[in-house]
């Protein structure tokens, strides 16, 4: 992705910060969150590990009443990915529209890379369309009368030529869309459009990208592609996002960070590894579902045959067979209870992937135990408390992981 040299510093340390009472002017940030209950604020970014408080890009504390509930809740979020998960009903799209202004907090305050966008205190509001934040909905929320390309050279043209910072043509090749410009989006896969949503609010090249749980009326086989384009988008572009959702799986693919909601407060945040964790989640989250989704490449494809062979990270597993030719990338699933830790190299069994990994962390998660495991890439794996204890797991250990092939699930 070419980007202007001068850039807009995206990467750029803001100070923490709070409104001032009299004149909302911005001030010391350690009472970021004053007023909101110690369990709920985000004062637990300065408690996390290796955290640097003043590399925080997004700020808010908001207020929202609504008949029978309330949404209190306050953040400080980093320049990568973050998360607001929760259940339906915990409040994440209220929090992710006070954002992005497209309804206002009755208290509170927002800023984004230091400029105030709303003070209830100083009352600032800086309307949606001057925050120069990208919005992805669930729904896409396409042109139907428009083309593809002309839904997308739409936020391209309402962006003054000296503020445009990403080059349409390489962003229509990286997200695969060149194929797709002349269709009308009316034709469209729900991939598809999502994919088409993601280049409008991209093209306006914006400072923040909000996306509202985009997978969420998509078919299984396309929330794999969506993923990869996510991930890529958030490499290389390097804009901050704040994704919401009630998947486990996209969390923990997508976001460094999340913050955990439930009935309109913050229950947890930090790194995502560690929220999924915090028995504060435990009630809201559905384990079960947990899958590790990666994008890998394909070293044998399995033409004439029923196996394909993948890189992962830095081990090779045996998969069901692709279409996609050798050196091309494809998005696998793989659930972290489908995976089995063993402390020696097994041995006559029909498992076809025996892969050695180091465990890195392990979270006590209710009745069951994380565990992340490093073979060159980042794998999650669910066992029991009992399993745990009977393999002597700790960090730095050694195992071998032991996967069916059937277990790699293709998404693409």
């Amino acid at each position: 992705m070419r980007e202007r040299s001068t850039g807009r510093g995206r990467r750029r340390a803001h100070p923490r910060w709070r409104l001032d009472e009299s004149g909302g002017d911005l001030a010391s940030g350690a009472q970021l969150a004053a007023g909101a209950d110690a369990d709920r604020t985000v004062g637990r970014t300065e408690a996390r590990a290796g955290a640097d408080v003043t590399d925080n890009f997004l700020e808010f504390r908001v207020r929202k009443r609504f008949p029978g509930f309330e949404v209190d809740c306050a953040g400080a979020f980093g320049p990568g990915v973050t998360a607001i998960f929760g259940p339906s009903g915990a409040g994440k799209t209220t929090v992710l529209n006070c954002i992005a202004g497209m309804i206002a907090p009755d208290e509170g305050e927002i800023a984004a890379g230091g400029r105030t966008l709303f003070s209830s205190a100083g009352r600032t509001v800086v309307p949606p369309e001057k925050r120069r934040f990208g919005y992805v909905f669930q729904d896409a929320a396409l042109f139907p009368h428009k083309s593809v390309e002309d839904n997308i050279g739409y936020g391209y043209a309402l962006t003054p030529p000296d503020e445009r910072e990403i080059e349409l043509g390489h962003l229509i090749d990286m997200l695969g869309l060149a194929p797709l410009m002349s269709r009308s989006v009316k034709n469209l896969s729900g991939g598809e459009r999502q994919r088409v949503a993601v280049a409008r609010a991209l093209a306006t090249s914006p400072r923040l990208l909000l996306l509202d749980e985009p997978l969420a009326s998509l078919d299984a086989r396309y929330t794999g592609t969506i993923i990869a384009y996510l991930k890529r988008i958030a490499r290389e572009l390097e804009i901050p996002m704040v994704y919401v959702s009630h998947s486990l799986s996209e969390v923990t693919a997508l976001a460094q960070d999340t913050l955990a909601m439930e009935n309109g407060k913050a229950v947890a945040f930090g790194p995502t590894s560690s929220v999924l964790a915090d028995p504060a989640i435990s009630a809201i989250a559905d384990y079960s579902t947990l899958e590790n989704i990666l994008e890998v490449e394909v070293l044998e494809s399995g033409e004439g045959s029923s196996t394909s062979k993948l890189k992962v990270g830095d081990a090779e597993f045996v998969a069901p067979a692709t279409d996609m030719p050798p050196g091309g990338t494809v998005v696998i699933s793989l659930r972290a209870g489908d995976i089995i830790l063993s402390m020696d190299v097994p041995s006559r069994i029909s498992a076809r992937n025996i892969v050695k990994a180091s465990v890195r962390e392990i979270h006590d998660v209710g009745d069951r135990v994380l565990v992340y495991v490093d073979v060159g890439h980042r794998l999650t794996v669910e066992i029991t408390e009992n399993a745990l204890n009977d393999l002597e797991l700790a960090p730095g250990t050694d195992v071998y992981l032991v996967v069916k092939t059937a277990s790699v699930r293709m998404m693409t």
